[in-house]
């Protein structure tokens, strides 16, 4: 079981690694966008809309890697709180009804929406942009997938731990 979450996992942290040197083209593009408009009075749409591009991709197919290093946000004044049974079953219950479906909507009322984009082979609507916005609408169908993904890691290491951790008594050792 744990293998199987490993190898899911995998994919998550590929992407994750592969994020974070976007992120780091990202920021010297920008930088350069800057240098170039400022100091030389130059710019260029394509340039401009490649770190929008690399900014949706940062946080489309991170949301799985966030997920892998448990960084979502959450609020966890009882979850803290729980020994490792009941964050397995938070993170579990969590997983199945909510996550999941959550995934399997976003996908599901984006499939049209980027099959149209992909028909009509969509590119920028500024003169000089970049051609691949039905590539970047596609995210739309990526995340959800990458999410997907890692939430079949999370359920079978959360199972795991919910077979495998003996359910405590509730009586605490020691006077």
């Amino acid at each position: 079981m744990l293998s199987l979450a490993a190898k899911l996992e995998a994919v998550s942290k590929w992407t994750g690694y592969a994020i974070a040197w976007l992120t780091l083209l990202m920021v010297v593009i920008t930088f350069m966008v800057v240098i170039l408009r400022y100091l030389f009075n130059l710019g260029w749409i394509s340039m401009q809309e490649s770190v929008s591009y690399l900014h949706a991709i940062n946080f489309m197919l991170g949301a799985a890697f966030t997920l892998k290093q448990d960084s979502h946000v959450r609020v966890d004044i009882f979850y803290q709180k729980f020994g490792p049974r009941g964050r397995a079953w938070v993170d579990l219950l969590g997983t199945l009804f909510l996550l999941l479906p959550v995934c399997g909507f976003i996908f599901w009322s984006s499939l049209d929406y980027v099959s149209a984009s992909w028909a009509v082979g969509e590119s920028s609507g500024e003169a000089g942009g970049l051609a691949w916005v039905y590539l970047l609408k596609s995210l739309l169908l990526l995340m959800p997938l990458l999410l997907l993904i890692q939430g079949g890691a999370w359920l079978l290491k959360n199972a795991h731990i919910l077979l495998t951790t003996p359910a405590t008594s509730g009586k605490r050792g020691g006077a």
